[in-house]
């Protein structure tokens, strides 16, 4: 299962993905995310990814994941915030972002707030908080 949200005041798309995620939900997921981050144009565009039920996946799904990171990053994503539970799906993850040179712009959180708060205001507000 998967879910995409568009947060246009602080230009956030919210993703979850959930469970163990087939290559022909994720070619949908990579679809809607893409949409997602092209409605967002012209703006400097940050992800909160909720991946704390993903299951590890094959690696088709691997594969379109590094694709619409690429994609995302080329679009103008310039901060991810992800939370991630599972240690096999952590792995797979850091794979994956360190081939879509996503490993650059991500951060992982414990909790939506966290990530919420760095994705907004950065840094200083972490820190801080």
């Amino acid at each position: 299962m998967h879910r995409i949200d568009v947060d246009r005041e602080h230009s956030i798309i919210e993703l979850v993905l959930d469970g163990l995620i087939r290559p022909e939900e994720m070619a949908s997921f990579v679809e809607e995310l893409k949409s997602a981050t092209l409605s967002l144009a012209g703006k400097d565009i940050n992800i909160k990814a909720d991946m704390r039920t993903f299951r590890p996946s094959a690696p088709e799904v691997a594969e379109l994941l590094r694709d619409v990171q690429q994609f995302g990053i080329q679009h103008g994503v310039k901060r991810v915030a992800e939370m991630v539970e599972n240690p096999l799906s952590a792995l797979q993850l850091n794979r994956v972002a360190r081939e879509s040179g996503t490993d650059k712009i991500l951060r992982r959180f414990a909790d939506d707030q966290s990530a919420r708060r760095w994705l907004i205001y950065g840094e200083e507000e972490v820190l801080s908080a």
